[in-house]
């Protein structure tokens, strides 16, 4: 279950996101932990982490939880320019790694593919290779939930990932890290996050979305870390791709939060090895997902972020 479109459109219009960094524990299936080097933006060690500032500024978060995370994520909609916004230089100027989740809303996915919006890519392409220094480009996520772009018709999805693919690639925009991220449920009745992967040529990371909704709705149970995002893992490992948790946090309704932020660590290291950076959703929208929803909270959100596993460079 994922949030609004008009949740995510408000997103937009505010620029900050940031990536908890943190892998999952011990993996069961069989997919081998990618080389350090292997991959751009790749941990040297663990996890990155990554934060979206909802709740406070970078300064804020930083003091309360005693160390600046390394993953910023920012959300835009398809006519941004994104790739020249003072957030994205601010980031890179301070040594953060931008996570630009782009969204290509009230978007004809045919249109796309047809290359009716090619000049603006090619535009977005170079600014973007302006840049030099890698970043990861989150591209129409959650696509086998309710955004559903294209359709849910996961041939058109897929042509229209490709064609902007392309278009980056033939500008030379090789610091973008192409991040192809499903949510960890899908719709009913729609196709499997699955049906819409690119193929392994043009996906650099895999991304995954989920969250634990406790018990804030009848429908809804207390979910463990592991619980959340372990069915899609298990389907996505065996590309051997480096994995981001591009959006996670939990409710505090239903269970222990404090408890479930100091398992995060655990889980990835016992469950998921490829998990390699972790973005929290800082922030008291829909649910109480914010860091500080509670002192308790607050502090064990500090020990992850205190915890080596959790990457400084």
């Amino acid at each position: 279950m994922t949030r609004t479109s008009t949740v995510r459109r408000a997103l937009t219009a505010t620029a900050a996101v940031a990536l908890l960094g943190a892998v999952l524990v011990g993996c069961t299936a069989a997919a081998p932990e990618p080389a350090d080097d292997a991959v751009p933006l790749v941990a040297g060690h663990g996890i990155h982490l990554g934060l979206y500032y909802g709740s406070g500024s970078i300064a804020d978060t930083t003091a309360a939880i005693g160390r600046t995370p390394r993953i910023h994520l920012t959300y835009v909609d398809w006519p941004s320019e994104w790739a020249t916004s003072p957030v994205v230089a601010e980031d890179l100027a301070a040594g953060r790694i931008p996570l630009v989740n782009w969204e290509p809303f009230d978007v004809a996915f045919p249109d796309i593919v047809a290359g009716r919006y090619d000049a603006m890519l090619r535009t977005r392409a170079q600014q973007a290779a302006a840049l030099r220094s890698p970043f990861f480009l989150d591209l129409a996520a959650e696509m086998n939930e309710e955004e559903g772009w294209g359709g849910h018709d996961p041939a058109l999805y897929v042509a229209a990932w490709r064609h902007v693919h392309d278009v980056f690639t033939e500008a030379g925009a090789d610091n973008v890290v192409w991040v192809w991220a499903p949510n960890n449920t899908d719709s009913a009745g729609a196709p499997p996050a699955t049906a819409y992967y690119p193929g392994d040529d043009y996906v650099d990371w895999i991304g995954m979305d989920g969250y634990n909704w406790g018990t804030s709705d009848p429908a809804f149970t207390w979910q463990s870390f592991g619980e959340v995002f372990g069915p899609l893992y298990d389907a996505v490992a065996g590309h051997g791709k480096p994995i981001l948790v591009g959006e996670t946090a939990s409710d505090d309704r239903g269970g222990d939060k404090a408890a479930w932020i100091d398992d995060v660590v655990p889980t990835l290291r016992d469950r998921f090895p490829l998990i390699r950076a972790v973005v929290w959703f800082d922030v008291d929208k829909e649910r109480h997902w914010q860091v500080g929803s509670s002192p308790e909270a607050a502090a064990a959100f500090a020990r992850l972020a205190a915890d080596p596993y959790v990457s400084t460079g």
